[in-house]
Order: structure tokens, then C-alpha cells, then sequence
């Protein structure tokens, strides 16, 4: 039977989408995976993938046209089917099946619960391309809460980031679906909003009877009674039990979460300068624990007083199972296809530093100016990029495809793993403007503000571990990247010049590529011309 296959909702802020160029044409099998379209969305172009299988039976938005989410993008059906009926809006099902008698229609209406008016149903958001899942790391709202259209809802951790999600809805939160620190799968129920008095039963059994997985869950977040505001917000999810201290719920950001786990912060003690009294950042980094009472002197074993020695096991052996974030079990995943499926090799080099930090003493000698070594890597290896092409590329299967820009990924360590934001058309920038981005979006990784498009369309990566010490590592290539550079640290050491032992610097380079695109001579070319930039760095200011 053929279905219908809608414009989808690529970004949270996603009204419509336009149709950048179609993979599949009219009359061509489609396997579920496949990629149909490149959808052009408000904050960057991604490939939609198919989630069914057949053939491509129409196509309703051209190449170059827009539509609203949830048009008809596409059908896709068995060869030859007659699709008239859903071009025309109609429902599939045969005449003999819609026409039912009034008194059956009667049965029919009878045994389904109508949803209220004006009842609106949140679902959990696809916040970036690759969003299979979310978790709410915080609500924003209570249930009982007044909610505007442009009120932050919820904190939803995805895959690559916390990003705040807005309603799109005003009335009043009526039901919470899905609790702190729960995961759904995109679409899942997050929660409901209506009209203040709606009759909560009624919305939960009419999701119910129209087949809503979450309105299965028991209905932990909603009072029938009229509770107390303290009561509701108590009650809006199981997840806040722990963070409620007799008088309400402790309202945190993730990251202030974080710190005070880190710290060992009791976050009831904190007291937050943010909207609604939440608590920030600033909070836990300005906050002084009180003093501890002393500690009553421990009572010596009776065998000691005695004048008798015995040996007591200093510890016990205890284990901690931690949730995985979304981050991670994504990072995890996306490593593990990129190491099972592209057949990787390696090369390393060792330059001779002594130049770049001569030259890099003097840049960072001129006023309002400062470049890191691994700001000269990025920009060497952008020039090395274009005069060695078949680096930049990714495979496809059938094809490889020759990537003519040059944008590359900076690997940047956060506390739940790697994230790469992208440096655009890299080769066009100078080292300052390096620098400073590399700054910017590294900052922007550590607080959870990366946007997806911002960690999107690399063309290759450079992970640097020489600032913790590390001399020489391997990385995993960034799919769909076909190589990685892995730099570690500059070493003072003796080397051989001109026939002499003397004092020098070094820096070894790791080279990961894929075979598939990459051969072992054109990689080592890439690190010989990476070595002439990084040994004379006045190349890459001509």
C-alpha cells in the first residue's frame, strides 16, 4: 500500500523546508535508508532519509520549491499502484470498507474518545539531523503553569547538544509526558497544553484511543483533585523527586547541574541569580560551602585498647552504574561504523618546530593579536587540502565524492566526550581568524551551545592532544571525512642539523585515512607538503 511521505520538522525552529536537490527521481526503487531529498531548512541543508520501502511513485515538491512541514513530499508505493485517490486527499481504503452503515458509524464514534477543544499535543522535538531520541534535562514549566507561545518548555538533550525548546502553544501545561532525565524517541508524547480547567482524563484517554504510546504511562504528572501550586510542581514528573526539598523544586540549568555534581555541591543550598530564581553557571562557581561540623573522634576497637592488634579492611568494593547521554552513546555509535566499515591505516611524520615558534613568538608579539600552534596546523592543513584534492573527499558506494571547499572539523573535549565544530572554507581565512573561531566555538562546545549546523559538513578533522602532554596517537576518522590528523606535543630534544647534535623541537603528526579514498602515496604526499608549511610558516602568509 502506498504511503505518504511528509515534509519533515529538520530543525526545532522549522516552519518549512526547500527542496534542494532530489537523490531519487519518478519510477526509482527506494530501499528504507535510502536518501530521497536534500532539504534545505533554516539553519542548514541535510539529507532526509526514506523510512520505507517501493517505488517512487510521485514527487510533490519540485527541486527548488518550499513547503510547510508536514506537506506531501513524496509517495512511495508498489510500481504500477493508482495513487489517484491520495493526490486527490482521499483516503486508500476500498468503497466497500468507508461505506458503513449510520448505526455502525454510531458504534464506531461511541467507542472513541473525542479530544477536547482547543487541546494541543507536544510532541518530543527532532532537534537535529541525526536525532533518533531525546532527553529532557530540565522542564521550564510546571504542570498548572501559564505558557505563552515563545516560553522555554523544556531543556531537550540530544545527540549533539542541550538546546532549549520552545512552544509553540498558549494556554496552560496540562500534562508532562516524559520526566527529568527520561529519554522517548522523537514524537513521542511530551507533553499537553489547553485551556485551564480541561479535564486531564478526557485529553489521556483520547491519546490513548488514537494510539499514543506515551499516553500509556501512568499519569504521574496530573492531579484530578485541585492541588496546591506546590503540590503540581512536586507532581509534574518522578524525576524532580530528588531535586525537591519539602518546599518546591530546585530549578538548575544542566551545566549547573553538572558543576555541582562535580563539586559535590548540594544544589538546595544554592541559592540561583537566574530567571525564576535558577540556578546558573555563575551560582556554582561564586558559591562557598559552609564549613562542616567536626566530626565526634571515633571510638578505638576494644582489641586496640587491649593492647592487641587486628588487621580491618580499609575500604569496600562498590560500583556506580551513570546513565549514557545522548552524546555519548551517539559519539560511541558513530565511531564504531566509522572503524568497523572504513578500512583505516595510518603515517606518521616528525617536524621540526624550531621555525613556527619563532614565527609565532613574533605574531603574538604584535598588540591584540594571539595564534596557537594548533591554529598553524588547521591553516596548514587547509592549504595542503587543495593541493591534494583526493584528501578532501568521501565515499559513497558508487561514488567518491571530490569536496572543492575546504571546511575542517576541530576536535573539542567536553565532559560527556568529543564534539567537532566546523570551520568553514577554512583555506580562505588567515591565522587570526583561526584563532578566534577556534576560541569561539570551543567555548560554545564546553557550555552546551553548539547549534547543529555549527558541527556539520566537514570535510576533515584535526584532533590535538599535545596540550595534555601526549607525544604520538591514532584517531578514528570523522565520517564522512576520509582522513583525520592526530597532533601531539612539541618535544625539546636533541636532533642531528648540519652534521651537529644540538637542542631542538619536534612535533609528530598522525595521518588516519581510508583506504577506500585515500592511498598510502597520496597520504604521504599530504604529510610532506603539511611538513614544508608547518617548517616554514612564511608560506602560508604569502
Amino acid at each position: 500500500m502506498a504511503v505518504v511521505v511528509n515534509m519533515p520538522r529538520l530543525s526545532d525552529t522549522m516552519e518549512e523546508g526547500v527542496v534542494a536537490k532530489w537523490l531519487k527521481s519518478v519510477g526509482d526503487k527506494v530501499e528504507e535508508g535510502d536518501i530521497l531529498a536534500e532539504i534545505e531548512t533554516d539553519k542548514a541543508t541535510m539529507e532526509f532519509e526514506s523510512f520505507h520501502e517501493g517505488t517512487l511513485l510521485h514527487i510533490g515538491v519540485p527541486e527548488g520549491e518550499g513547503a510547510p512541514v508536514d506537506t506531501m513530499l513524496a509517495i512511495i508505493g508498489e510500481q504500477g499502484e493508482d495513487i489517484s485517490g491520495l493526490l486527490n486527499g482521499a483516503s486508500q481504503e476500498a468503497p466497500a470498507e468507508k461505506s458503513a452503515s449510520a448505526e455502525e458509524e454510531k458504534t464506531a464514534a461511541a467507542s472513541e474518545v473525542a479530544m477536547p477543544d482547543g487541546v494541543e499535543v507536544v510532541t518530543m522535538p527532532r532537534l537535529s539531523d541525526t536525532m533518533e531520541e531525546g532527553t529532557v534535562a530540565g522542564w521550564l514549566k510546571s504542570v498548572g503553569d501559564k505558557v505563552e507561545e515563545g516560553d522555554i518548555l523544556a531543556e531537550i538533550e540530544t545527540d549533539k547538544a542541550t538546546m532549549e525548546f520552545e512552544s509553540f502553544y498558549s494556554g496552560t501545561l496540562l500534562y508532562i509526558g516524559i520526566g527529568e532525565g527520561e529519554s522517548a524517541p522523537v514524537d513521542d508524547v511530551l507533553a499537553v497544553i489547553g485551556p485551564e480547567g480541561t479535564d486531564v482524563d478526557q485529553v489521556l484517554a483520547a491519546m490513548k484511543s488514537g494510539g499514543s504510546k506515551s499516553a500509556e504511562k501512568p499519569a504521574e504528572s496530573t492531579e484530578t483533585a485541585a492541588p496546591s501550586q506546590e503540590t503540581e510542581s512536586a507532581a509534574s514528573t518522578s524525576a524532580t523527586a530528588s531535586e525537591s526539598k519539602g518546599s518546591g523544586r530546585i530549578f538548575a540549568s544542566p551545566l549547573a547541574k553538572k558543576m555541582a555534581e562535580d563539586r559535590g555541591i548540594d544544589l538546595s543550598r544554592v541559592k540561583g541569580s537566574g530567571e525564576n530564581g535558577r540556578i546558573v553557571k555563575r551560582d556554582i562557581e561564586n558559591y562557598k560551602e559552609e564549613a562542616p561540623a567536626a566530626a565526634p573522634a571515633a571510638t578505638k576497637p576494644a582489641a586496640e585498647s587491649a593492647g592487641t592488634t587486628t588487621f580491618v579492611p580499609a575500604g569496600e568494593e562498590m560500583v556506580e552504574e551513570v546513565k549514557n547521554s545522548q552524546m555519548r552513546k551517539t559519539i560511541a555509535k558513530r565511531l564504531a561504523e566509522s572503524k568497523f566499515t572504513a578500512p583505516h591505516y595510518y603515517l606518521t611524520i616528525e617536524v621540526d618546530m624550531d621555525n613556527a615558534m619563532a614565527s609565532r613568538s613574533q605574531i603574538n608579539a604584535l598588540p591584540d593579536t594571539k595564534v596557537s600552534f594548533n591554529d598553524m596546523v588547521v591553516k596548514a592543513c587547509a592549504m595542503a587540502l587543495k593541493k591534494h584534492p583526493q584528501v578532501n573527499t568521501s565515499w559513497k558506494g558508487d561514488v567518491t565524492v571530490y569536496n572543492r571547499h575546504v571546511h575542517i572539523g576541530v576536535a573539542v573535549a567536553v565532559d560527556e566526550g568529543l564534539v567537532v565544530p566546523v570551520l568553514r572554507f577554512t583555506d580562505q581565512m588567515g591565522l587570526m581568524q583561526i584563532g578566534s573561531q577556534v576560541k569561539e566555538l570551543a567555548g560554545k562546545a564546553r557550555n552546551k551551545k553548539l547549534t547543529p549546523q555549527e558541527m556539520e559538513g566537514s570535510t576533515f578533522t584535526v584532533s590535538n592532544l599535545g596540550m595534555f602532554g601526549i607525544q604520538e596517537f591514532t584517531s578514528i576518522i570523522n565520517q564522512p571525512n576520509s582522513a583525520i590528523l592526530s597532533v601531539g606535543a612539541i618535544v625539546e630534544k636533541p636532533v642531528v642539523k648540519n652534521g651537529q647534535i644540538v637542542v631542538g623541537n619536534t612535533m609528530k603528526v598522525t595521518l588516519a585515512c581510508d583506504h577506500r579514498t585515500v592511498d598510502g602515496a597520496t597520504g604521504a604526499q599530504f604529510l610532506q607538503t603539511l611538513k614544508a608549511y608547518l617548517e616554514n610558516p612564511v608560506t602560508m602568509l604569502a
